[in-house]
């Protein structure tokens, strides 16, 4: 019979042979985890304290302002608790080389059913603030709405990310691995100080986009500066919780970039067979270049209302991944439109959104 020692001794084994895969696999999720905690903790934002550059930033607006000392020793205060955020620098990069451009899904993310819901609803609600904008600027309500549905969902995407945390971030610490911008986002933060100290904004509360735009229709704080319009008659400028505001501004911006009334944004177009002509009218990009006669000249054909145009136009080249390109003609309102977001893509799904809200009311 055999002793107990015996007995036990396979089922010993075997259960040292169970365990050792675990302990190896719980090692292993140790390890990853440790990795993961380390990532997160790199991408954390990280206070930047009294750094020398940034007191002398404030320094150097305080005095440009003429602001007393204590209101210099307030805005070092308000700088030191900036952070640097290693997210802002990475969603400034510019997309992976080779990533193609695709016009028809670029258009289905904007172009959709929850966005035309709350298009209609934007358009009912504030129908006399758009009316009001309309008549007095010249732009298209339909223009207005695609367009703040396009930068914000209708305020419902206005960014989580503190104003001077991506401007400090992006003005003194602009990631290498493209073209350096820092000079731009400094001048932003100046802004954005200015702003907040003429409209009573505490800046280390308000939020927007890791690139600093701010409110329903997104603008950067030198265009909330600069073209930003009181159109509810509340004596301040309220991007954020005011829609009115936000519409009168939309088109007074619009205007301040040479929109012109009445002027069409584009015209159907074939564009030449010829390969060296289609190149031609390409080689200026967006910008309205081409008479309609020169463009017909070189092998395009245009609508009878394109024909008709009297300013100069340009060929707009859509690409759809592996598919045909779309084209249209550009009008100067097209390029207008281009100086809020410069991408052809981004107009054209303003143009699309605002289109499709219109023929459903």
């Amino acid at each position: 019979m055999p002793t107990l020692s015996r007995l036990l001794l396979p089922i010993t084994v075997c259960a040292f042979a169970l365990l050792a895969p675990s302990a190896e696999a719980a090692q292993k999720k140790k390890s990853k985890a440790k990795i993961h905690a380390k990532a997160v903790k790199d991408a954390a934002p990280k206070p930047y304290g009294r750094r020398e550059d940034l007191m002398r930033f404030a320094q150097d607006l305080a005095q440009a302002q003429g602001w007393d000392a204590a209101e210099l020793q307030a805005l070092q205060s308000q700088m030191a608790q900036a952070q640097k955020h290693p997210t802002v620098q990475r969603l400034i990069m510019p997309p992976p080389a080779g990533t193609a451009k695709n016009w028809a899904a670029y258009r289905a993310m904007f172009v959709e059913p929850r966005r035309i819901q709350a298009g209609l609803a934007f358009w009912r609600e504030h129908e006399a603030s758009l009316n009001r904008a309309s008549e007095q600027y010249g732009v298209p309500a339909a223009i207005i709405v695609g367009l703040i549905g396009v930068e914000t969902f209708y305020g419902q995407i206005m960014g989580g990310f503190r104003i001077i945390d991506a401007l400090t971030t992006l003005g003194f610490d602009f990631p290498p691995g493209r073209k350096d911008r820092s000079e731009f986002f400094r001048e932003e933060l100046r802004q954005f100080l200015i702003l907040s100290k003429r409209e009573g904004l505490d800046p280390l509360t308000v939020k927007g986009s890791y690139a600093g735009a701010m409110g329903l229709p997104q603008f950067m704080p030198g265009s909330w500066n600069r073209h930003a319009v009181d159109f509810d008659g509340s004596g301040r400028i309220d991007l954020v919780n005011s829609p009115a505001d936000a519409i009168g501004s939309v088109a007074h911006y619009l205007v301040q970039h040479s929109w012109q009334r009445d002027l069409p944004l584009t015209f159907e177009i074939r564009v030449p067979v010829d390969s060296s002509a289609r190149a031609t009218l390409l080689a200026p990009d967006i910008l309205p270049s081409f008479s309609a006669a020169q463009m017909v000249e070189l092998g395009a054909v245009l609508s009878e209302d394109g024909r008709q145009h009297a300013g100069p136009l340009a060929l707009v080249e859509l690409q759809n991944g592996e598919a045909a390109p779309s084209y249209v003609a550009g009008t100067a309102n097209f390029y207008a439109l281009t100086r809020y977001n410069w991408s052809s893509y981004y107009a054209m799904a303003v143009i699309a959104l605002g289109q499709e809200i219109a023929s459903q009311r």
